[in-house]
């Protein structure tokens, strides 16, 4: 984007939980409801159910509900959203017939990401978890993150040791480690070298920027390298 092409750009991030609660009122109110629903109290319940849902996650939890429900002939949309929920995050359900090892693997993985969580002071508080196959995974573990903005070191290394949980249940139950945990390596290396690079949270580096422009030019790999020795250990 070229200076002077835009007087002011503004950041717009996801809503909070009175922001969606809002954006489910207006989503719930062309759907025909369970009569033993309020109105009010479901969408406050759906608000906080789906921390960090934008306003087009929160279009597709209505719309999954209501094709739910018309699949099962329901004629009013009720205990749907729940499962809408899980489909907007992970995805639809698979059919496919797993091995007896896959789902022993499967389940241990899933209860490290719980048991480590657990013991954990700043670990997100745990709402559901699956062994079922969801979208790319052999199952999930649903978490209710913080309404919060700022976030301490020790809270993050918490998140990462959480998300590590089900590779260190496969290591210690089967001696052995699969390509399930894919998607948890892929969040916590982005979550360390964000720390690193972003936040300078390295007691190593101290307050080192490693992002200034001289660093993209001309010492780009020299940065690249002095936020690898942090983050592989």
């Amino acid at each position: 984007m070229q200076p002077g092409c835009f007087d002011h750009q503004i950041y717009i991030g996801p809503p909070d939980i009175k922001g969606r609660s809002s954006i489910f009122r207006v989503h719930l109110h062309p759907l025909k409801l369970d009569k033993s629903l309020s109105k009010d109290a479901l969408e406050k319940n759906l608000a906080a159910l789906t921390p960090g849902f934008t306003g087009a996650d929160i279009s597709n939890v209505c719309n999954e509900a209501t094709l739910i429900a018309a699949h099962h002939l329901n004629p009013s949309v009720g205990k749907h959203f729940e499962q809408a929920i899980e489909r907007v995050i992970g995805g639809l359900e698979k059919t496919q017939v797993l091995q007896p090892g896959e789902k022993m693997t499967g389940a241990n993985h899933e209860a490290g990401h719980v048991v480590v969580g657990r013991f954990l002071e700043h670990a997100d508080s745990l709402l559901k978890v699956s062994i079922v196959p969801w979208g790319k995974g052999l199952g999930y573990a649903q978490c209710l993150p913080r309404e919060q903005y700022l976030y301490t070191r020790e809270q993050l290394l918490d998140l990462m040791c959480a998300m590590l949980g089900g590779r260190v249940a496969e290591q210690l139950f089967f001696r052995k480690v699969t390509t399930g945990a894919q998607d948890d390596l892929r969040k916590v290396t982005q979550s360390t070298y964000t720390q690193i690079v972003q936040f300078r949270m390295s007691e190593k580096l101290g307050q080192v920027v490693l992002r200034s422009p001289t660093a993209r030019r001309g010492a780009g790999g020299e940065a690249v390298q002095l936020g690898q020795g942090p983050a592989h250990r």
